[in-house]
């Protein structure tokens, strides 16, 4: 049996360009991977079969670490199977890219599993197909996203921060938060250069005057429990909060250590949270 942690990733910056004639939008995205995190499990067997701890998330072709798989099988000419298990700590459609990494987590493991050989650039051109989170999601640490989110390039962060991370009840679908941005109108925008240089030379002052997330205006409008979630941080005097990918989860660096235990056990039933931190490579 083979185990790799498929970790959850956060945007310390996201930017929309544009949208393309194929349906996507062109972004400029800062992503960090973080150490909250689901497991994979992979046993070689003749057929495919996916099992999970989260009785919400399908098993069957639908879910995306099955598709990695028929896709690597495809790609490959790979005529065998296998068993893998996902023990589901990423809360679903959070904003997290916990399917995401699931599935890069399925192209790294199954390729190992598989004695296919297959490079990470390789896997990275593949994971495009499956989502534009999932090559950074096989990359890992800390990196500017481009294109449609596939264009990667590393960023060496000076940065190693706990973070608070909080996940209310809610279900975001990234789609419908697309089809609402309105690019004409929105407000504020990240300076994704001057974020990248406060990573690089460890300035956490510079980096909450630098980020930002063109998303949330948006999602704040259709899901009114993200500004909850924004104020309960602010009750406990982290001001500098941030929601990531399309929502709804919200995050803040380097909480006070006296403050974490009340801040979590404080959090309204059916609201996820956690302590979590950087995860670099």
């Amino acid at each position: 049996m083979l185990n790799f942690l498929a970790p959850a990733k956060i945007n310390l910056a996201l930017n929309v360009i544009s949208k393309r004639s194929d349906g996507y939008h062109e972004v400029d995205m800062i992503m960090q991977t973080i150490t909250l995190a689901d497991r994979l499990s992979f046993v070689n067997h003749p057929q495919l079969k996916v099992t999970c701890t989260n009785r919400r998330l399908p098993v069957d072709s639908s879910n995306l670490v099955w598709k990695a798989a028929v896709l690597l099988k495809a790609e490959t000419g790979f005529s065998g199977g296998a068993k893998i298990h996902i023990t589901k700590r990423i809360p679903i459609a959070a904003g997290l890219a916990g399917g995401s990494s699931d599935a890069a987590t399925a192209l790294i493991g199954l390729n190992k599993l598989w004695g296919l050989g297959l490079t990470q650039s390789q896997l990275i051109v593949m994971g495009v197909k499956l989502g534009a989170d999932v090559p950074f999601c096989i990359l890992q640490g800390t990196a500017r996203a481009q294109g449609i989110g596939e264009q990667l390039t590393r960023i060496d962060t000076k940065l190693a921060p706990e973070l608070l991370l909080v996940t209310p009840g809610v279900q975001v679908p990234t789609p419908v938060i697309f089809q609402k941005l309105q690019l004409n109108q929105l407000k504020i925008r990240p300076r994704i250069e001057p974020a990248i240089a406060a990573l690089e030379s460890g300035d956490l002052d510079q980096l909450y005057s630098s980020w930002g997330n063109v998303l949330e205006e948006v999602a704040v409008k259709e899901f009114p429990i993200i500004l909850q979630v924004k104020e309960y941080f602010k009750k406990f005097g982290l001001p500098f909060n941030l929601m990531s990918g399309s929502g709804p989860t919200v995050f803040a660096i380097n909480p006070p250590q006296e403050l974490i235990m009340s801040f979590i056990n404080g959090l309204p039933r059916g609201w996820f949270g956690c302590l979590t931190g950087f995860m670099t490579n």
